[in-house]
């Protein structure tokens, strides 16, 4: 006689075919903000989506979302580049001399979801040293005691644990405020960017790592005010001479 065990886990490649969820970057020290890569979850007008997003300025957005016969699993998400049903938006937002801030907003594009008791999983190497949380629940995540690179955010109860579909009302968001550790806190080479996130445990599309937000050259502006001083001084010299 033979016995075995089984163990059924989720398979978000089998569950659907594309991506749920993608993220998006941005900081205050650079004007570019990354987008979702293009078709992450779907391209508009695709034999594979055939009429699966509307225009969120679409006169009849109110008949094609509320028609009769209309299934609410269904998805109808709005039209994006992205296609994506929920996006995530990182954005380190402020610089302080012993902190720095990050805005996190989440964004359901879907017209016929409602996630309620929703879920973020964020891996970065600065949370442990995160000091304030200010519109969602935080729990760290630590396999391995000595390491705290994870953290699974939630909603409030009653004030933002649920996520109401594609419109005005279709984003919650909070800010963090992590502590700089002098031995391991840069903003160079993406480190102020997390390294993952999941939401409701799927795994979210990241920007390649060529296209996150860049540091301002400083050593190129530093030659340019220079040179701009001394092209000043002559001129004045020229001047009065």
């Amino acid at each position: 006689m033979m016995t075995w065990n089984v163990t059924c886990t989720y398979s978000q490649f089998l569950a659907q075919k594309t991506p749920t969820c993608c993220v998006s970057l941005s900081s205050f020290y650079n004007e570019t903000i990354v987008p979702c890569p293009t078709c992450t979850c779907g391209c508009q007008n695709n034999a594979t989506h055939p009429g699966s997003c509307v225009n969120a300025n679409s006169p009849y957005l109110a008949s094609v979302v509320n028609g009769p016969g209309k299934n609410s699993l269904t998805p109808l998400v709005q039209c994006t580049k992205h296609m994506c049903p929920i996006r995530v938006h990182w954005h380190v937002k402020l610089n302080y001399k012993e902190y720095w801030r990050v805005k996190v907003t989440i964004t359901n594009f879907n017209y016929r979801m409602n996630y309620s008791q929703w879920n973020l999983v964020v891996q970065h190497p600065n949370f442990d040293n995160l000091t304030q949380i200010f519109s969602f629940n935080y729990k760290p995540l630590t396999p391995y005691s000595s390491i705290n690179d994870t953290a699974m955010l939630w909603g409030v109860k009653f004030y933002n644990d649920f996520l109401n579909q594609a419109g005005p009302l279709g984003n919650v968001q909070s800010e963090l405020l992590f502590r700089k550790d002098k031995s391991t806190f840069t903003f160079e080479k993406g480190w102020a960017f997390p390294r993952r996130i999941y939401f409701n445990g799927d795994n979210c599309v990241m920007p390649p790592p060529d296209a996150y937000p860049y540091l301002p050259n400083t050593s190129s502006h530093l030659s340019f005010s220079l040179f701009t001083l001394l092209s000043t001084c002559w001129a004045v010299f020229f001047v009065f001479l």
